[in-house]
């Protein structure tokens, strides 16, 4: 079981969030999100970690800039907008983390996505990508990871539903941003804490 935590902007949080068990670390390049963080710092806070993977979160970014974060220490590219598959493999599909937006209904994924590293399924609301802190129907993601996809599973997980989720979904991961926060860009070390206990102790029953 994966734990990403994301939406990190201070160097402390990342270094905290590797420290107690964090396997992913996700930075976020979207301008419009209240953690967003730019290309330059996000470089910065990812720079000599070698023992976390480093996800590079952008919404419909240019080519370039995403071969850039790649080139410069992130692991993957998250993602997070209406991309499609042939832009996926520009990138190299292997380094990608596709995210879906989940509504009310199982939407059809594509078998070519299963060559990614994963997919994310998070919750849909309008106008936001991501960091809602509202959860979606566990169903849907029990039917698309029974269809064979890596899922990282995404949308209001926190200290008090992760275990539910995780023994209802059975995913490849679990990612939480909003619910282990004090305010966007400010972790809160004992919910950080609380969460990954969470998982790991689930992990050893």
């Amino acid at each position: 079981m994966k734990i990403k935590i994301c939406g990190l902007c201070r160097r402390e949080d990342v270094d905290y969030a590797i420290s107690e068990g964090a396997d992913y670390i996700g930075i976020i390049l979207y301008k419009k999100s209240p953690r967003y963080v730019d290309p330059e710092r996000a470089v910065n806070l990812i720079k000599d970690i070698s023992n976390a993977k480093k996800v590079a979160v952008m919404v419909n970014p240019n080519i370039d800039l995403a071969l850039d974060m790649l080139n410069r220490g992130f692991d993957f590219i998250q993602l997070h907008g209406d991309e499609d598959y042939e832009f996926a493999e520009k990138i190299g599909i292997e380094r990608v983390i596709k995210a879906f937006r989940i509504k009310e209904e199982t939407p059809k994924i594509e078998k070519v996505w299963k060559k990614a590293h994963a997919i994310l399924l998070d919750t849909y609301k309008k106008d936001s990508y991501g960091g809602t802190g509202q959860t979606f129907n566990w169903n849907i993601a029990c039917q698309i990871r029974e269809e064979g996809f890596r899922v990282f599973l995404s949308g209001g997980l926190n200290p008090l539903n992760v275990i539910h989720a995780i023994e209802k979904v059975k995913p490849f991961g679990v990612d939480v941003s909003s619910g282990v926060e004090l305010k966007p860009c400010m972790k809160d070390k004992k919910l950080v804490s609380e969460f990954i206990r969470k998982v790991k102790e689930l992990k050893h029953d």
